[in-house]
């Protein structure tokens, strides 16, 4: 591909994937957020989005599969330890 086209493209897929990105790091940045007020049901709530926002983010190849997978068990980890300890 001629250095012109790669640049394009390049950037192109990096807009298209962003989005995704960005919503699955607010996502998870708000469940945290609910986690250290100790919010079981908020961090419930926003731990099932962030998980929706990874998925979908895995789908469309915004995010590698073992990125995703260990920030699903990571997130859910701290939620189901708050959960218990509440």
């Amino acid at each position: 591909m001629p250095l012109n086209k790669s640049a394009r493209v390049s950037s192109r897929r990096y807009q298209e994937k962003q989005p995704y990105r960005t919503k699955v790091k607010n996502l998870i940045s708000d469940t945290k957020k609910a986690i250290s007020e100790g919010d079981v049901d908020k961090a419930e709530e926003y731990a099932k989005k962030a998980v929706s926002a990874l998925d979908k983010a895995k789908q469309k190849n915004a995010l590698p599969a073992n990125n995703v997978s260990r920030k699903k068990s990571r997130l859910l980890q701290q939620v189901n330890y708050l959960s218990k300890n509440k």
